[in-house]
């Protein structure tokens, strides 16, 4: 009986390190995201995704960025199809948002890592 009871509680500290391990790996990056805004290749504007904020990119041809919850999504434009709204919230390492009417990317620096961006 002593030997069963001793076998479960080692595995469970083994469930438990491995756990502890992939909580440490995929984890959200801490910091260090940006949404890095690009117009014609250029880069315009670099913003925290650790701030919420709401800005607009543009003139007569505009797009509202809103950066909420460690992840960046456009809510608003005046271009003609909308893809970029369509888009959703992006927040991982490498996605993109872009607006090809107004020549606009929007992407993600340092975020998320996902199995990809640890894969390699």
């Amino acid at each position: 009986m002593k030997q069963k009871l001793r076998g479960d509680f080692l595995l469970i500290l083994v469930l438990l390190a491995a756990a502890a391990v992939l909580y440490f790996v995929f984890r959200p990056g801490e910091g260090g995201a940006w949404a890095v805004v690009t117009v014609d290749g250029e880069e315009t504007a670099r913003y925290p995704l650790g701030e919420d904020l709401t800005v607009t990119i543009g003139g007569t041809d505009y797009n509202v960025l809103q950066i909420s919850g460690r992840a960046a999504a456009v809510i608003d434009a005046n271009c003609g199809d909308h893809t970029c709204i369509r888009t959703g919230t992006v927040r991982r390492d490498g996605e993109a948002i872009v607006c090809l009417p107004h020549r606009l990317v929007i992407r993600i620096e340092g975020g998320e890592a996902g199995i990809d961006g640890i894969a390699g």
